[in-house]
């Protein structure tokens, strides 16, 4: 490609319909905590759709990717600090691992609006396809090459209760779906009172209004819902240690670290508790290896007389091999170890190499005790009236797997966590933001545990009863109703998300057969 080429292309993508694509994605990028102007989601689209007015497939597609380039470059800039300060790699190599990602997941909003446009084409409505386009290709990167089912724009409207109650029908999707259609029937409007020559989108603002009102009178409903108690209330104690990263893993700093989370839970457990949770990796050592720092451990428990769950890597033999696991432990008030739960979706490059046997010349990303396996099942640990499903860092944005914990009898959800990787940045509240429609999914309250923050309490309408802040010594207590474990969401999980896969897939099809024909006519 030669310079004027490469120049021309470049123009392309900052012209009038770059221009407009970039404000949407700053647009986007701001609903999202912090600075979580969420109120900003319900307009972030217009000018993208603006930008869409008479375009070509391609143009659309240069249109999606410019949205979703400028929105996760903002959104996701903390990853730069993962890579760099923990990660120890260069910022020549930090910066085009963090574009890389940014620009797979620009893709999928690319698919969105090239595939809305193809459906115009054909004399489908946008109103139509757009809403169901961007749920598909959600779901889709939900999954596809491990899955990184972060910042949906449902995620943004976290702390709007009565909206968000819909996700135990059709999860985070039914609430980005209604952003996206809300979006496009205001872009209409403004087109109509702005004299484009349009019509007033009449069937489309009725229908929006039909699914508000229905959103926000279940919402209301289930808020306002007394269930009655099947059990009893839980006493639960969380401790955030704040144990700097780069000291975590030091044998030297490993008395320190068990003496603050020993202190803490003293304080936190003397009007008595049931439970008392710690963070992932809080136990900077293998439980199972260490007798003596075990033994003391043991000993808070029966000193408390409560369930003590702490996170901690383990190993175990597979096909005769060594195998670590990033895990989660639970001793009993009398001490006793009656349970681990493995954590069962790694993060790739972070705790292992995806394809490691070929991509032999990369090293992960975190430096830790060496390659992790995941856990081989969702294992619940039972605290003999109710059950834990524990999920470790990461996974908890991932939906399916809070649905596994619960469908296997959890009542109660654990978040353990680390989230000092990611420093003083919006990655923790992103992270938090993400854990609350777990609890709301599945109708279970979800308790989280973090090192360094954010530390939380929140029941299973999704409401942060209790939080701390980043980067502070603390621990919270509260008591919590285990859920009932019932929703449709458990019953039939992402249905809704794959039905709009197959229109969105059917969409493309007719667009395409129809453009066949019209070229094998020509």
């Amino acid at each position: 490609m030669n310079t004027s080429t490469a120049l021309s292309k470049l123009s392309q993508l900052f012209d009038r319909r770059g221009g407009l694509a970039i404000a949407s994605g700053i647009l986007i990028a701001l609903s999202f905590p912090s600075p979580g102007l969420s109120f900003l989601a319900w307009v972030a689209l217009i000018p993208l759709l603006t930008a869409l007015e008479d375009s070509t497939p391609q143009e659309a597609f240069r249109v999606g990717l410019t949205c979703g380039i400028t929105a996760y470059a903002a959104i996701l800039y903390w990853l730069n600090i993962v890579f760099t300060q923990y990660g120890h790699l260069p910022w020549a190599v930090s910066i085009p691992a963090y574009l890389l990602l940014v620009l797979w997941l620009a893709l999928f909003y690319a698919l969105s609006t090239l595939v809305t446009r193809m459906g115009e084409r054909i004399g489908i409505k946008a109103a139509f396809t757009l809403p169901v386009a961007w749920v598909a290709f959600d779901f889709i990167r939900s999954f596809l090459f491990s899955g990184f089912a972060w910042a949906m724009l449902g995620h943004s409207q976290f702390r709007t209760l009565p909206l968000i109650q819909v996700a135990d029908l059709a999860g985070v999707y039914g609430i980005t779906l209604l952003i996206v259609l809300t979006n496009i029937v205001l872009y209409r409007a403004l087109r109509a009172v702005f004299g484009a020559g349009v019509p007033y989108p009449v069937k489309s603002a009725v229908l929006l209004l039909l699914l508000l009102i229905a959103t926000l009178f279940y919402g209301f409903s289930r808020l306002n819902d007394l269930e009655t108690a099947s059990s009893k209330p839980l006493r639960v104690a969380l401790i955030q240690g704040n144990i700097p990263q780069d000291v975590k893993w030091s044998p030297a700093f490993r008395q320190r670290t068990v003496d603050t989370y020993e202190r803490l839970s003293r304080d936190a457990a003397k009007g008595g508790v049931d439970l008392v949770v710690w963070p992932e990796s809080a136990v900077p050592f293998f439980f199972q290896d260490e007798p003596l720092q075990a033994e003391r451990i043991r000993n808070l428990a029966r000193e408390m007389n409560a369930c003590l769950l702490f996170g901690s890597p383990a190993h175990e033999l597979r096909n005769g091999r060594s195998t670590f696991l990033n895990s989660a432990f639970m001793v009993s008030p009398g001490g006793e170890t009656i349970g681990r739960a493995d954590k069962l979706h790694l993060v790739p490059f972070g705790e292992y190499v995806p394809l490691g046997n070929i991509l032999t010349f990369i090293n992960k990303i975190v430096v830790g005790i060496g390659d992790f396996a995941p856990g081989e099942r969702a294992v619940t640990l039972d605290m003999g009236a109710t059950k834990l499903g524990v999920q470790v860092c990461y996974e908890i944005i991932f939906p399916e797997l809070a649905r596994q914990y619960v469908q296997g009898g959890a009542r109660v959800l654990v978040a353990i966590t680390n989230d000092a990787w990611f420093g003083r940045s919006s990655a923790p509240y992103q992270h938090l933001a993400i854990s609350i429609f777990r609890a709301i999914e599945t109708r279970t309250p979800l308790i989280r545990a973090a090192n360094t923050g954010i530390t939380a309490i929140v029941d299973q309408n999704g409401h942060i009863k209790t939080m701390t802040g980043l980067f502070t010594e603390a621990y919270r207590t509260g008591e919590i109703q285990p859920g009932s474990g019932s929703s449709l969401y458990l019953t039939i999980g992402d249905l809704p998300a794959w039905f709009c896969v197959f229109l969105t897939a059917g969409i493309a099809l007719a667009a395409g057969i129809k453009r066949k024909n019209i070229t094998s006519k020509e």
